[in-house]
């Protein structure tokens, strides 16, 4: 089994898709690459800790590649978008890319550059692409927190 560490704005729809995604065996919410030790949501959303809101996926390679799941971080959000997310915004809600190994960091380089040579984004992509540090799970009513409400999605 191997991690891999996204932020892709609201964390919510975000873990769902993933979830969806054949060979991943667990989808987290919670918080990374910030200075404050523990965390909660309502410290994150002052946006003075440095965390994102991120996935921590749980995947089989044998199953999933993890250019496949970058595939998947690039389709659900828009990664031009500096600090927000639709109508989320602040640094919590910033597009990133926290590797787990020098293959993974390669890995999401190359992507990045792949995507932002298509063409097929006139702006140029924001999204961080920086080492995994200590991963805080959300606070347990976050996790899965659409599929417990019935809901599809973040946003109408």
């Amino acid at each position: 089994m191997e991690i891999a560490t996204f932020g892709a704005g609201c964390f919510w729809g975000v873990e769902a898709a993933f979830r969806k995604i054949p060979g991943v065996l667990d989808a987290a919410v919670g918080y990374s690459g910030g200075q404050t030790d523990n965390p909660t949501y309502q410290q994150v959303c002052t946006d003075t800790t440095g965390h994102a809101e991120v996935i921590q996926v749980t995947f089989d390679p044998a199953i999933v590649r993890y250019e496949q799941l970058l595939e998947a971080f690039w389709m659900i959000h828009d990664p031009t978008q500096v600090n927000r997310q639709g109508p989320d915004f602040g640094r919590q809600y910033r597009t990133a890319i926290f590797f787990h190994s020098p293959e993974q960091e390669a890995a999401a380089k190359k992507s990045k550059a792949d995507l932002q040579g298509s063409g097929k984004f006139s702006r140029p992509i924001a999204t961080e692409i920086t080492a995994a540090t200590k991963f805080y799970r959300a606070e347990e009513y976050h996790q899965r927190y659409l599929e417990k409400r019935g809901a599809a999605s973040c946003h109408f």
